[in-house]
């Protein structure tokens, strides 16, 4: 291009290609600059979708292994790996034609090769056929994050980072889970649902750092009697690999013996790619993890180059980057009130139970001294998940004890992830706990226990006795 173009977008992933749309939208002229040979990023295509369908097909395989509580046995399933992957694939790529459809039809310039910063106002473009220089008026930098792998490891095809694990090459019969975070465990029940023995090995002593351990009980009693271990305050100190395995020792006050494994799945975290985009020749400040500071209109240290997603640190979610996309273009469009000051980003762990949870957890209340009260609907006192065969789940509600203003939720039980939203709503509209119980839920439906969990806090719930408590 001559002349400069209003906005380029570095990095095609939630985040960027949302930013670029919207720009698009509001009169921009966009180049939209991708490493890779199709748009969506990580979480498109070696992320969040392929994860998700994997889970879907492990969740048919596990429900058909429990549907003997109803009466009703199935024959072993026999898995067809390279279907599998197809089916996986397509899915994949019915989105990634879609967003390829949606940026020709806002006629944005979609630039594939590997963008880095030549000075403030340039980025050049490498691509196998030769390199291109585009120069802009503003820049959005959404070049994400990376696994991290750790060192001292072998270069060896049996030791995977989550985008190995997704391609599905083999169900090793036993596979070593570096990692008892969201990834490493979601990849867990995919690969224990599909016949691998699976051991989680976690260095902190709780699974999902972070989250609140009532939530994870419900997980853990379940995956503790799946899979074949589950270590915790525990690392590997070594891997070796040789012809008849990984062979793994481990550190740790309740280390096990030496073992032998068949895969590895290293998923201890991921590091933002701020390093890799040439940042020092348009002066924009990246911190040792790789992290781009912004202020509530995702603008750097560098007053016309924004960033969003993954690249300006935690938590590293694809809603997040998306949201921060839209108010990046639109604060570069020029609209006054384009800020990103979310009250609640929701945080879900696809696992079987699914965890949810949003806004203030207990944990961060008790570490910050926030005063709380909390409400929990055991599922027990749930007809619909009675009628599915699962009580394990939870719905606890936080709120503040003058006002029973909403702060958080947390919620462990099956479809958890697509409970956490009206939560979340409650949160950023200000609701208090009477908003969400006078809310006619449908019945009997999971839905019902964010209702029972807000009566709970009310002390108007009929569900359950509280032992004479009313408000």
């Amino acid at each position: 291009m001559s002349e400069p173009i209003d906005l380029v977008v570095l990095g095609a992933g939630p985040g960027g290609y949302t930013a670029a749309f919207r720009a698009a939208d509001l009169g921009l002229r966009v180049a939209l600059v991708e490493r890779d040979a199709t748009l969506g990023g990580t979480c498109l295509n070696i992320g969040c979708i392929p994860s998700k369908t994997l889970l879907h097909a492990a969740k048919l395989i596990t429900d058909a292994q429990e549907a003997t509580r109803f009466g009703i046995t199935f024959e072993r399933p026999r898995i067809d790996l390279a279907a599998l992957r197809d089916a996986t694939a397509e899915v994949v790529g019915t989105l990634t034609t879609g967003l390829a459809s949606l940026a020709a039809s806002r006629k944005i310039e979609v630039v594939h090769g590997v963008g880095t910063f030549t000075s403030p106002t340039t980025l050049r473009v490498d691509a196998a056929q030769g390199s291109r220089e585009l120069t802009f008026a503003h820049a959005i930098i959404a070049a994400g994050s990376r696994p991290v792998m750790l060192p001292g490891f072998p270069d060896d095809p049996r030791v995977m980072d989550s985008t190995g694990a997704l391609a599905l090459s083999e169900v090793p019969e036993r596979l070593l889970v570096i990692g008892g975070g969201i990834i490493g465990l979601e990849m867990a029940t995919v690969y224990d649902a599909l016949g691998s023995r699976v051991t989680v090995v976690e260095m902190a002593d709780q699974l999902i750092p972070g989250c609140d351990r009532d939530l994870l009980a419900p997980l853990q009693r379940r995956i503790r009697a799946r899979y074949e271990a589950i270590h915790l305050g525990t690392r590997v100190a070594d891997l070796s690999a040789r012809d008849d395995g990984l062979h793994v020792s481990y550190d740790g006050a309740n280390a096990p013996g030496p073992a032998v494994f068949d895969r590895a799945l290293v998923a201890v975290g991921r590091r933002a790619n701020g390093d890799r985009i040439g940042a020092e020749a348009a002066g924009i400040r990246v911190d040792e993890r790789g992290v781009i500071a912004v202020d509530e209109r995702l603008t750097t240290n560098v007053a016309h180059i924004h960033a969003i997603g993954d690249i300006t640190g935690n938590p590293m979610l694809a809603h997040r980057a998306s949201h921060q996309g839209a108010v990046a273009a639109e604060a570069i469009a020029g609209i006054a009130g384009a800020t990103f000051d979310a009250r609640s980003i929701p945080a879900v762990a696809y696992t079987d139970p699914e965890i949810a949870w949003t806004g203030l957890t207990t944990t961060e209340a008790a570490a910050r001294e926030i005063p709380i009260e909390t409400a929990t609907i055991p599922w027990a006192a749930s007809g619909r998940a009675l009628s599915m065969g699962r009580t394990d789940g939870r719905t606890t509600l936080i709120v503040e004890p003058e006002t029973h203003r909403v702060l958080g939720a947390g919620i462990v039980g099956t479809g958890a992830g697509e409970l956490i939203g009206e939560v979340a709503h409650a949160i950023e509209m200000g609701a208090d706990a009477q908003d969400l119980s006078l809310s006619v839920h449908p019945h009997p439906t999971l839905s019902e226990t964010v209702m029972l969990a807000a009566q709970a806090a009310e002390g108007t719930v009929t569900d359950l006795y509280l032992g004479g408590r009313r408000r």
